[in-house]
């Protein structure tokens, strides 16, 4: 008996790994039980409770000459369990004022970097599981590719998600040099204008004596820089809808 003609042949689909489409789902999960486990330690065997330990980690970053490096440290980590960068900007300028701009940035990139290695390696699928927003990162993919410093410069200007930008370069491999030099200008107004926030409600001292207080000037500045960002970023998204559009 002969086989028909009319049956197509079949066609084998890749497989994709399992370490390919939970490998940032499984390293993000690994560092939660890491720290999780390493708290619970700590505040059991130093008998704390959590407001104790927060207390003595913020009093450690301010006081400690190795406060600044751990600080860098910790936003560097972030992305692997999936921790706001918004909050520990903030947190940088009250714990270590106006300076801690300087850290911020150090930390702030660096974690761009580390996120983008996760992407790189192990982000197959981070546009999937991310539908709503992916619409928006689909849109600049082939720019991306063809020319990365413009591309992601602009994804930063208009506040697009901060870390899917971060997996979706690496996971379309991208030059690192071009990604990090534009997520380094394009994040720095807001960094700036979120770590002068943080930094106009007081220091860590005045809070632990019960003294919080505002400092008008640097509060008017950080609300100045947020707005005038946003304002830019509405203005690039119109621009850059319009273009689409012609």
């Amino acid at each position: 008996m002969t086989p028909s003609t009319t049956e197509k042949p079949q066609i084998n689909k890749p497989v994709t790994s399992f370490l390919s489409r939970h490998g940032q789902k499984l390293i993000a999960l690994a560092f939660w039980l890491l720290l999780l486990g390493s708290y619970w330690y700590y505040v059991t065997a130093n008998d704390l409770t959590l407001a104790d330990s927060v207390e003595n980690l913020a009093v450690l970053l301010t006081t400690s000459a190795f406060g600044p490096l751990l600080y860098i440290i910790i936003y560097w980590l972030r992305p692997l369990i999936f921790f706001p960068a918004t909050v520990l900007t903030v947190l940088g300028g009250f714990l270590f004022g106006p300076i801690g701009i300087i850290y911020t940035i150090i930390g702030a990139n660096g974690s761009a970097m580390v996120a983008f290695a996760v992407g790189y390696f192990f982000g197959q699928g981070v546009l999937k599981d991310n539908e709503d927003s992916a619409g928006f990162i689909q849109k600049y993919t082939t720019r991306m590719r063809e020319n990365s410093f413009e591309t992601v410069l602009l994804m930063r200007l208009i506040f697009l998600p901060y870390d899917l930008v971060n997996y979706s370069a690496g996971f379309l491999r991208i030059k690192w040099l071009p990604f990090l030099l534009a997520t380094a200008v394009g994040s720095l107004p807001g960094t700036i204008s979120f770590v002068l926030l943080g930094a106009s409600f007081g220091t860590l001292d005045e809070m632990l004596a019960g003294e919080l207080k505002v400092n008008p000037p640097v509060l008017v500045s950080s609300i100045a820089l947020i707005v005038v960002s946003i304002g830019f970023s509405r203005l690039l998204k119109r621009r850059e809808a319009t273009k689409n559009n012609a």
